[in-house]
């Protein structure tokens, strides 16, 4: 069984997943991967050059914050970005998936319904947070501004588009909190 874990920029999606994997479930993070697929995929790293300029990337790594800056602000240019790499993680999450025995895997993807990805997914989990929670978190983690997180989150579709399309939602505020949801949604799945 393939289960979508999802949520909005600072959500605390990876804090969820780690509770997974603490369980003993195998997740598979879509963002790390694309990285690395950005970064080491000949293919891949061609077309991001060909789309996005040289400056994509800096003495041979992938320069995030240049690319983040450019595709945030041009939502046209974002989409053929996604273009490149969403059909490279979908190849590599196959095989990761292939090569599983567990009952289930999590697989973690920030735009799981902006993709269309949770069409692929047996169920979807969706973690939320209060908006000005997710802004404070993301300025700490990511070291950067206000203004460009909240362009990130606009980006990104509204919790009340998500909810209807989840089988479990897990509000993370309060880390003991999350994880006793986080327990009772394994157990859910472990018994289905």
């Amino acid at each position: 069984m393939i289960v979508g874990l999802t949520g909005g920029i600072g959500s605390g999606k990876s804090f969820v997943a780690s509770i997974f994997e603490n369980l003993g479930v195998p997740v598979y993070i879509s963002d790390i991967k694309a990285k690395e697929l950005m970064h080491s995929n000949l293919i891949v790293r061609n077309q991001i050059i060909n789309l996005l300029g040289e400056e994509a990337y800096h003495e041979e790594n992938l320069n995030r914050k240049w690319i983040a800056k450019q595709v945030f602000s041009n939502k046209e240019l974002l989409q053929k970005l996604n273009a490149i790499v969403h059909p490279a993680v979908a190849k590599d999450f196959s095989v990761w998936y292939e090569n599983q025995k567990s009952p289930f895997v999590i697989k973690e993807s920030a735009i799981l319904f902006e993709s269309g990805g949770y069409k692929k997914c047996d169920k979807v989990i969706l973690v939320t947070a209060p908006k000005s929670l997710r802004i404070e978190r993301v300025i700490q983690r990511d070291n950067t501004s206000e203004h460009d997180v909240k362009k990130r989150i606009d980006n990104q579709w509204e919790d009340s588009k998500r909810i209807p399309l989840s089988d479990f939602v897990i509000e993370n505020i309060k880390r003991e909190a999350t994880m006793n949801q986080v327990r009772n949604v394994f157990d859910t799945l472990a018994n289905s």
